[in-house]
């Protein structure tokens, strides 16, 4: 069983770094391009108030299911006709908070069109996650790894065509952001419709059904974990929307397209992180008989996460004109000294990974809150002191701050919690590198 656990983590992974990539630094930049940023930026502050606010699609909702199904994977048809039919009403929720959100930050009739658009291409998405999760708790990791890829595939045609193609060109028609945005509907839409037609044929899915003793049940047992995932998307997708209310479109597209390649390059932290925490969760179990195994596992990652860190953010802020003209084709000075600051984000993200993973997986989800909750309003405060002088500039280092209080914070906390000693922190040595691939494949749960 691990293996076939780990040939499914092998697959999703391998996928989405095949695909991935090409859509934030091909097709995203080539959207960039096409529009602008006074039309990109407009776009990117719209779609992080949608994005911050997706917990609210979910709530646990996945997790639980991966982990129930896997289980008591008999009870499939049953959960999802339940599940899918609160899935609906989270999206009427959503639309809600969402929407008020937008009032209140003073959107007019365009931003509503494009908030509502985004909002059902984040409830599409959501819903392609959850049935996923249908999948991993069957252990049918290849077709989780093709829905986990296919709307990023089928956007990056769509879009390759508008983009690229004879399509709009031949009309004289531009690429507008909305063109964009339709795109990502259509792929999400269709992916979860194949995905939708494929689960609900192997649980004999028939009708909807709604289940208020179960919602609760889910709800009171996710919503630590939500919380969670609802602060640290506000802290870290926030200064998008505070820099085109402080200062413009046009300052929220520069900092849009600084932040991409940081974007691409902490998905190598997120991969990190996926195997470490069935690992920590494991260790943290067996207490004081895990601890020192727990420990190599530490030096192991720190080390590794914090030299990949440092080493591509100087890097790339050294290489930052050529990477930045490279992307942008002639207008890369715009974006420089915006890109200079936000890259060194990688290390403190990085660090955050590792021991944000540890803490989740020790249960100290309330301490992880509070943390997140001062980041958010650390990030508030550094924005609303800097936009206005700096504009973008302020607005990275801002983000900068922020990752590094919280990276510095979750790291302080788990020395003290987990009683982690001086060499927790020292280089590893190769023979503990190999016995930490032993650990992972030994520990990585059956389900």
């Amino acid at each position: 069983m691990p293996k076939k656990l780990l040939s499914g983590l092998f697959w999703v992974l391998l996928a989405n770094l095949l695909v991935k990539p090409f859509w934030i630094l091909g097709v995203e930049v080539g959207v960039q391009n096409a529009v602008g940023n006074e039309a990109y930026g407009f776009y990117f502050s719209i779609f992080n108030l949608a994005y911050i606010l997706n917990i609210l699609l979910d709530l646990g909702l996945t997790n639980y299911n991966t982990r129930n199904i896997a289980q008591h994977p008999q009870l499939i048809g049953k959960h999802m006709s339940g599940i899918l039919g609160v899935k609906l009403c989270l999206l009427g929720l959503y639309l809600v908070v969402a929407f008020t959100a937008g009032a209140l930050l003073g959107y007019g009739s365009g931003e509503f069109h494009l908030l509502a658009w985004l909002c059902v291409a984040q409830f599409l998405n959501s819903l392609i996650l959850y049935l996923r999760s249908n999948f991993e708790g069957l252990l049918l990791f290849r077709w989780s790894s093709l829905f986990s890829v296919l709307d990023r595939v089928l956007m990056i045609l769509i879009c390759g065509m508008l983009l690229w193609g004879p399509s709009l060109t031949a009309h004289h028609l531009p690429f507008t952001i909305d063109h964009f945005v339709y795109a990502q509907v259509a792929a999400y839409a269709l992916t979860a419709l194949l995905a939708l037609a494929v689960i609900g044929r192997k649980a004999g899915l028939r009708r909807l059904r709604w289940d208020w003793r179960f919602f609760l049940v889910v709800l009171k047992q996710s919503a630590p974990f939500a919380l969670l995932v609802l602060l640290m998307a506000s802290y870290n997708r926030l200064d998008p929307i505070l820099l085109r209310r402080l200062a413009s479109d046009a300052e929220a597209g520069v900092y849009a397209g600084a932040f991409r390649l940081l974007d691409a390059l902490t998905m190598v932290a997120y991969l990190v992180s996926v195997p470490l925490l069935p690992v920590f969760s494991k260790l943290c179990a067996e207490r004081d008989a895990g601890r020192s195994q727990l420990v190599q596992t530490l030096r192991v990652v720190f080390w590794p996460m914090a030299l990949f860190g440092i080493g591509a953010a100087t890097a790339c802020a050294v290489g930052a004109t050529p990477l930045m003209e490279l992307l942008y084709h002639g207008r890369g000075s715009l974006y420089v000294p915006v890109f200079r600051v936000v890259i060194f984000g990688l290390v403190p993200i990085g660090m955050t990974y590792i021991f944000g993973t540890l803490l989740t997986a020790g249960g100290y989800l309330r301490q992880l809150n509070l943390y997140a909750g001062g980041s958010l309003a650390l990030n508030v405060v550094l924005n609303v002191a800097l936009i206005p002088r700096l504009g973008a500039v302020g607005s990275a280092w801002a983000s900068l701050g922020t990752q590094a209080f919280m990276a510095a914070a979750q790291m302080l906390l788990a020395a003290r919690l987990f009683r982690l000693p001086a060499e927790a922190f020292r280089p590893p040595s190769a023979t503990e590198l190999k016995q930490l691939v032993t650990t992972i494949k030994n520990n990585t749960p059956t389900q």
